[in-house]
């Protein structure tokens, strides 16, 4: 019994890697993620103090949980079954497709990292990139929520800063849990974005199973009634406009949903818009290719970022102008539906009609809007008085206006010189005209208040010739 071994060193340092990984795996690691979850819970108490809309237990399971959760719920078993028959494939083929749809899905909640730097970073960076204006906001309708409901944030994407802008707003209000596409799944994005509460989607897939599995998360999201924010344009607009619904998510939700059984889900429009959108000519070369490959590179990114940090060393950073965000009125799911409003292509018009409602009108889409009503060079005095008619037809439609230092003069400056920055308008010795070539980026900015300009069936544009 106490006879000495020899062994090769090889098996000694297995034998010794097994019994550190034994160690780790029954003492350790259960000892560090209790220590992690305890101070996990800690925080959380902390933060649910001051939301308005503490964060709900759904969104702080385990993730192994949620995923084990997730793919026994019946309807996704259903669903496998579904996918097995239709496939000629072994159920347990199927099965494990559904594990890595879910795994792929489910994110992995961190209130530290949210609270801790994700929201403090939203806030420098959007401060840092724009002067951030808040538009329309009934804080009284909002504060009406039904606090038992399901709050979700539906907005219209103009670029990837919505995340960002967004996030530093609500922050107040709760922790938004967002539906991500492809392009945040490269590392080491990933692990960040699903430590936000991200969820990814594959927006293109038309895998049933996929889809089952995916539809399953939001209705449980929801159904515990997880703060969301979706897009429901399903993507970046190309052209500036307010795109038309496309009904994804929104389906999820409201086909499972039934007035006086579930929870109520309230949808809160945002409405959202740029004097610079950081990624328009990419979205403007993929909309004239007819395609959605924007081609974005971390090289690319990487160079963009550098060149802002030499002009801030040497004195030559300007802000990209002004961000407006605004509020529209709650939308109750219980009360649209109860009043006869039935699927969700009712629920997506009405949200996106109430989005166009208050988006916010900036002195860059106005100086743009302006420009594209005539061929002729304007003077600065002559822009600028077009500028107030449109600010005065906008305002008296009831749109939401943010005039900077209250002047419309002043927006029109502010407007002008954004323009003129990045080369888009040149100064002729009769005024200002619109760069050779760079229509289609003019257009992009006026595209996105176009819906309140010609509300009134052209008039706006007339009038603007005219003075």
């Amino acid at each position: 019994m106490f006879r000495t071994v020899e062994l090769p060193f090889w098996a000694l340092i297995l034998i010794l890697l097994f019994a550190a990984v034994t160690f780790a795996s029954h003492f350790l690691f259960p000892s560090v993620r209790w220590f992690f979850r305890r101070r996990m819970e800690r925080v959380v108490a902390k933060v649910n103090t001051r939301l308005d809309r503490p964060i709900e237990p759904f969104k702080l399971a385990e993730r192994h949980d949620m995923i084990q959760r997730l793919i026994y719920d019946p309807k996704v078993a259903q669903a496998i079954v579904d996918h097995s028959r239709e496939e000629g494939v072994p159920e347990n083929v199927a099965f494990e497709s559904a594990r890595r749809y879910a795994r792929e899905i489910v994110p992995s909640f961190s209130a530290t990292a949210y609270f801790g730097f994700g929201t403090r970073i939203a806030r420098w960076l959007s401060n840092r990139i724009y002067r951030v204006r808040l538009g329309h906001y009934d804080e009284a309708a909002i504060k009406a929520i039904d606090p038992n409901a399901t709050v979700i944030f539906v907005m219209n994407h103009r670029s990837n800063m919505d995340y960002v802008l967004v996030t530093w707003l609500a922050a107040e209000r709760s922790a938004l849990s967002y539906a991500v596409g492809e392009w945040a799944r490269i590392w080491p994005l990933r692990a960040l974005i699903r430590s936000m509460g991200a969820y990814f989607i594959r927006r293109k897939s038309r895998n049933k199973l996929y889809r089952r599995v995916l539809a399953r998360y939001v209705q449980m999201a929801t159904e515990g009634g997880v703060t969301q924010a979706v897009f429901p344009e399903g993507g970046l607009s190309l052209d500036g406009s307010v795109q038309p619904p496309k009904l994804g998510l929104l389906s999820y939700i409201v086909n499972d949903f039934e007035p006086g059984k579930n929870r109520d889900v309230v949808f809160v429009p945002i409405a959202i818009n740029y004097d610079r959108v950081l990624e328009d000519r990419v979205l403007i070369d993929a909309q004239k290719r007819g395609d959605r490959k924007f081609g974005f590179t971390i090289l690319g990114v990487f160079k963009f970022i550098f060149r802002q940090i030499r002009f801030a060393f040497t004195g030559r950073f300007h802000r990209f102008g002004y961000a407006g965000v605004s509020f529209g009125n709650p939308m109750s799911l219980s009360e649209f539906m109860l009043a006869g409003n039935k699927g969700p292509e009712a629920v997506g018009n009405a949200l996106m009609d109430r989005i166009r409602d208050v988006l916010p009108v900036l002195p860059v889409p106005l100086v743009a809007t302006v420009l594209l009503s005539t061929s002729e060079a304007l003077s600065e005095d002559v822009l600028s008085s077009r500028v107030a008619t449109l600010i005065d037809q906008i305002s008296h439609d009831e749109g939401h206006v943010h005039l900077p230092r209250n002047s419309s003069d002043y927006a029109a400056k502010v407007g002008l010189r954004m323009l003129k920055l990045r080369k888009m308008v040149v100064e002729t010795p009769a005024g200002f005209i619109m760069a050779p070539d760079h229509e289609d980026e003019i257009s992009f900015y006026a595209n996105s208040i176009a819906h309140l300009v010609h509300s009134g069936g052209g008039a706006a544009s007339q009038n603007l010739d005219e003075k």
